[in-house]
């Protein structure tokens, strides 16, 4: 019996054939228009068209549909933000103590302190930023 790496590779070249066999190059399949060809061919239908239709509110739904995505998806984001803020200020906290108890270097822990105050106002602030747009994405929502 032969090698099975060289067993599996002849199976595997074998479907790729098959594979080719049956599906001809793409090059041969004609590609769809692009979207700003689209586009232009729609702008002289949509103008000789004198009466609006109820049609033309709708794509102010999916845009703030889409908006509202991408707001809960930055909300996502300022919250990972503050997750790691979190994490640092306790890091922090346990090598100020590191410093000034175990190893007594005074000049480290002032500087690790003020550090920890930045940390700990960047840590306010974006709680403060994460309130309000949790606001403004519940206010988003309620309008979808």
């Amino acid at each position: 019996m032969g090698d099975p790496r060289n067993v599996a590779h002849a199976k595997k070249v074998v479907q790729e054939k098959r594979h080719k066999d049956k599906h001809p190059p793409k090059a041969a399949v004609p590609q769809r228009p692009k979207k700003a060809e689209i586009e232009n061919k729609k702008e002289p239908a949509a103008a000789e068209s004198a009466v609006p239709k109820p049609e033309a509110e709708k794509p102010a739904q999916p845009a703030e549909s889409a908006q509202l995505e991408k707001s809960l998806a930055v909300l996502s984001k300022l919250k990972e933000l503050e997750f790691h803020s979190r994490a640092n200020i306790e890091k922090l906290a346990e090598l100020s103590l590191t410093i000034e108890e175990e190893l007594k270097q005074k000049a480290f822990a002032d500087a690790i302190g003020a550090v920890y105050a930045a940390q700990d106002s960047f840590q306010s602030k974006i709680l403060k930023l994460i309130e309000n747009y949790q606001a403004e994405c519940a206010r988003l929502s309620g309008s979808a």
